[in-house]
């Protein structure tokens, strides 16, 4: 076909789909206002109801270690969505999509090292600063 030539590619199977699920969900709506429990107790309107008082402020201060492990957690998450897609097209791919993969992997790795070594993996206590806290206590205890 040259190219200029515009497809034509029937829009009826994406239509369907679209009202069947429509229709699925007006269903799983209705059926869940129609036979869900309505009750009204104290903690109802509260936020996060759970039936848990709650106690305390909700503005609770995360350090920022925890976001450093969420990014890196983002980051290798996203890499796994690049090698999925790169193994479903391996046999079309060949040797130049292998030694790219390859490339990918290999820097991949060179970042795991580097954040090991500056210590952004190491969440939680500290040993060497616990144990010198608990020598410092224990010293101060024997005094």
């Amino acid at each position: 076909m040259p190219e200029h030539q515009a497809y034509s590619i029937p829009l009826w199977p994406m239509l369907l789909y679209a009202g069947i699920v429509l229709i699925l969900l007006s269903a799983i709506l209705t059926l869940s206002y129609l036979l869900g429990q309505r009750h009204s107790e104290r903690a109802t309107a509260k936020p996060y109801e759970g039936g848990i008082e709650q106690t305390g402020s909700a503005r609770l201060r995360f350090s920022a270690q925890f976001y450093l492990v969420a990014m890196l957690f983002v980051i290798f998450d996203v890499e796994a969505v690049f090698l999925m897609l790169w193994a479903l097209g391996f046999w079309e791919l060949g040797w130049p999509g292998y030694i790219g993969a390859s490339i990918f992997v290999l820097q991949l790795v060179v970042v795991l090292i580097y954040e090991w070594g500056t210590g952004a993996l190491n969440i939680g206590i500290n040993p060497n600063k616990l144990m010198k806290v608990v020598r410092d206590h224990h010293k101060k205890s024997q005094q």
